[in-house]
């Protein structure tokens, strides 16, 4: 029993933010997600992805963002190998070597939000294999916080929405674990 809550305490709730100006490509890159991952157990509503223009030369303008998170809980070290996976997925979807989707994974638990990325920066861990994470959002005061580093459109009250509605999914999963017993 005890090995077996030490195993689980460390599961994290995956989850993978997806940006996009066609959602026939969104629909593909969800159905290979499920293939490799596993089945997707929330998707957030569609939503304006405005707060930057770094996209639009490769993707086009009128882009969108959806959350999806994923049902089975992982090891946070998984974090790599479901970025390179994206990277894959990204590169079997390209159109004329232009990526048409950016699927960003990253994890939370009961005490913070991390994003995988392949750029380095002063506030950013190196996992190994070209992935860096980062700790974006932690749980503060009942809601997920900003950092000085957060990007914008993490700090709206809409997406902390998203990720304390996650939170909650995790924490009850937890609880099923027997992970979460005072």
């Amino acid at each position: 029993m005890a090995a077996e809550f030490i195993k689980n305490i460390y599961q994290v709730k995956l989850f993978a933010g997806l940006i996009f100006n066609d959602e026939i490509f969104l629909a593909k890159a969800k159905k290979i997600l499920i293939s490799f991952i596993d089945k997707i157990d929330f998707e957030s509503q569609i939503l304006n992805f405005t707060f930057t223009d770094y996209y639009e030369k490769e993707m086009g303008k009128n882009l969108k963002r959806q959350f999806v998170s994923f049902e089975s809980l992982m090891p946070p070290e998984s974090i790599i190998k479901i970025k390179h996976t994206c990277w894959e997925i990204e590169k079997v979807l390209s159109v004329k070597g232009k990526r048409r989707i950016n699927i960003d994974p990253g994890y939370l638990n009961l005490f913070q939000l991390v994003l995988a990325t392949t750029k380095p920066y002063s506030h950013r861990i190196y996992l190994g294999e070209r992935v860096f994470v980062e700790v974006t959002l932690i749980f503060h005061k009942g809601s997920f916080s900003p950092l000085p580093w957060t990007y914008p459109d993490y700090q709206t009250e809409g997406y902390l929405n998203i990720f304390n509605r996650l939170r909650a999914t995790y924490k009850k999963q937890m609880e099923n674990l027997g992970c979460l017993k005072y």
